[in-house]
């Protein structure tokens, strides 16, 4: 009987990383996670079969424990400021321990004037990793369909979804399609080496579509309500958000007014990997409305009285000013920064469904193609 390679996924019980490791337990692999604690999450992951390695993505000495016996891995980095530091050392680490091969989770929109620094990063980490002798299958989504949903608990007691978005169109993925693609693609990486595998879900849909799928959901009128960026910030800052990802996501609800995420999608990445058809909105507002941690953990629909007492909480919230914030972090900021369908080189390789990267240091002499849709 043949041993099937063991995967390691670096942010187990995160997001993508808890789907990628429920779909590799499932088609018969060995799964090891490296969790920075051990807690009650490390005790689940054990009871579910994972094996459970405790340390830090920083520290050398850890990752080289995680990585002993390890054949290919799901590298899916903390949303934090610490991209480039954590996986470089990382794919150092994945170097000295011969894996076959990383599958390595970025984003759509990476390019190298993006005004995110957490997006020049991934564009510095996707070109990086594709000059190493480990092969690579990058795994690039969109904007994730939960982003729409942390207002839950104002959309279900106001009947009112507000947002940055305009009437920008998305095909929003699932946490759970996108760590399923990841799994599928490590499961038999033949095919998919060298590719960008962007999962979407099955169709552009508006932010108006958004609200009519919640209204169905939650069985009332729901309208969307276009809102300035500045009460996306002020919600954030009152719910207790970590300010180094909502300084990111800010330009990112410009990109999807803007037509960043209905460039290039919707894609078949699924269907082709999984075998199945992507979710749609629907399916994934209903398992999120009947389990609100999944879209954030601590989360709630409550009752009226305490979305109410919410909404007074973001209104008394002072705009946090991020330029500022961002300079006292001492960020290598630039200047005159492009969100991505704003620059030139990125639109064209989007449109023609590629990620924009460097010429490849082998043979291919741009970008990195991506399969057609459909």
């Amino acid at each position: 009987m043949t041993t099937k390679p063991r995967v390691l996924v670096t942010t187990p019980h995160g997001r993508t990383g808890s789907a990628a490791v429920t779909e590799l337990l499932r088609l018969g692999f060995p799964v090891r996670g490296i969790v920075r604690k051990d807690d009650q999450r490390a005790a689940r992951l054990r009871e579910r079969g994972v094996e459970v390695v405790v340390g830090s993505l920083y520290d050398w000495r850890d990752l080289q424990r995680a990585l002993e016996g390890v054949q290919r891995a799901y590298h899916c980095a903390p949303a934090n400021s610490q991209t480039l530091h954590g996986s470089m050392l990382f794919a150092m680490a994945a170097e000295e321990a011969k894996l076959e091969v990383i599958a390595l989770l970025s984003g759509w929109n990476p390019h190298p004037s993006h005004p995110s620094i957490h997006t020049r990063e991934h564009w510095m980490v996707n070109n990086l990793y594709r000059r190493m002798p480990v092969d690579v299958i990058h795994i690039n989504p969109g904007l994730f369909a939960f982003a729409y949903l942390l207002g839950l608990p104002m959309v279900a007691h106001f009947g009112v979804l507000a947002g940055p978005w305009g009437e920008g169109l998305n095909a929003p993925p699932s946490n759970e399609d996108i760590g399923a693609v990841a799994a599928g693609a490590l499961a038999n990486p033949g095919r998919y080496i060298g590719r960008c595998l962007r999962p979407t879900g099955p169709e552009l849909i508006s932010p108006t579509d958004i609200a009519a799928t919640l209204g169905k959901v939650l069985g009332r009128k729901v309208t969307y309500r276009d809102s300035p960026v500045s009460m996306l910030l002020k919600a954030a800052t009152a719910q207790g958000f970590d300010t180094f990802a909502f300084a990111q996501v800010c330009h990112y609800m410009a990109e999807v007014a803007g037509g960043t995420f209905a460039a290039g999608a919707p894609t078949d990445h699924v269907r082709e990997v999984t075998g199945r058809e992507a979710e749609d909105f629907e399916t994934i507002a209903r398992r999120y409305v009947a389990d609100p941690s999944k879209i954030t953990p601590g989360l709630e629909i409550g009752t009226l009285w305490s979305a109410i007492a919410l909404a007074t909480r973001v209104m008394l919230t002072p705009v946090p000013n991020l330029d500022a914030w961002e300079r006292s972090q001492g960020y290598p900021l630039i200047e005159g920064g492009m969100i991505a369908h704003e620059n030139p080189d990125w639109l064209r390789a989007a449109n023609a469904q590629q990620l924009l990267l460097q010429p490849d240091p082998g043979t291919q002499p741009s970008g990195l193609e991506l399969v057609a849709a459909g």
